[in-house]
């Protein structure tokens, strides 16, 4: 009788751990990303904070694909937060028409997410990725290019290399031609880090960047000024649906950590070092994150 009465203790204890090791292991989120090395980072930067500063586990889902696919994953609960783009929210979410305004557009996205999707909208990381439309700085110079309206003139002329997504986007190249009038020669679809390498070897003339794409100053680019305010702005942030944020509310002030510390430069720099200097994405948003006292 003694020696059960010891094994029953002893199966109480470890049922108890096991009990234990599952409520921890039952606190989980899962941050996913676009397909682009930016998108990247930015998993790493919120998923490392998050572990620092919480004791939730994180699952990462990075490349998982265009907007529309990670948009879509979110609100079927495939994925808990990611960070997006106020213009892609805008335009390609929502279906609204170009707001310059950025304050006008991220209050906007924000109240028809929270009341349409049931995601919120975090603060702004700082940064705005505006698309942009590059060329050689040598080949703009030669042709005297210095904002879109001169592209259309030379358009014909000149193959344009660009993302697929772009290409069927509301706010991308079918709008942009009916605003500019702008018909290349060609315009060919292809995986986002093609673009630049098909205009630096001289593959394509003109291609569609990220305005904090590293490998604008790095191939030496110069981006067209778009004279006729054809984009809107595009400022990054945190967006987590409810129902997580209602399981974890910590996690509204730890990935807020993140707002106003990300300018335009910085985030340049970060995606410079994985796509210039071929970093490890995970081990690049470590070290900023460090740097900026945010995690040990």
């Amino acid at each position: 009788m003694k020696k059960l009465s010891i094994l029953l203790i002893i199966m109480t204890v470890l049922m108890a751990f096991i009990g234990c090791g599952k409520s921890v292991s039952d606190k989980k989120v899962i941050v996913g990303g676009k397909d682009f090395t930016e998108q990247d980072i930015l998993v790493h930067l919120v998923s490392e904070l998050i572990e620092n500063k919480t004791d939730i586990e994180v699952e990462r889902k990075s490349y998982l694909g265009g907007s529309s696919i990670v948009a879509k994953s979110i609100e079927t609960g495939d994925l808990d937060m990611y960070v997006e783009y106020t213009g892609t929210a805008l335009i390609s979410v929502l279906g609204e028409s170009v707001i310059n305004d950025p304050d006008e557009v991220y209050n906007l996205v924000k109240k028809r997410y929270s009341d349409e999707k049931q995601i919120d909208w975090l603060k702004s990381l700082g940064f705005n990725n505006t698309f942009a439309i590059t060329m050689k700085k040598s080949k703009a110079e030669e042709l005297g290019i210095k904002t879109l309206s001169d592209l259309a003139e030379h358009a014909p002329n000149l193959i344009f290399a660009s993302t697929q997504e772009f290409l069927e986007r509301k706010d991308g190249y079918k709008s942009m031609q009916k605003v500019y009038g702008i018909e290349f020669k060609e315009a060919k679809g292809m995986d986002p880090g093609l673009c630049y390498a098909a205009v630096k070897d001289d593959k394509a003339d003109v291609n569609v960047s990220f305005a904090t794409d590293g490998r604008i100053p790095a191939f030496e680019l110069f981006i067209l000024e778009d004279d006729k305010s054809f984009f809107p702005p595009y400022y990054a942030a945190p967006i987590i649906r409810q129902d997580t944020l209602e399981k974890y509310p910590e996690l509204e002030e730890v990935i807020n950590l993140l707002a106003g510390k990300l300018t335009d430069s910085e985030m340049a720099k970060l995606n410079a070092s994985v796509d210039i200097d071929h970093k490890d994405p995970k081990t690049v948003a470590k070290e900023w994150l460090k740097a900026n006292g945010l995690i040990d």
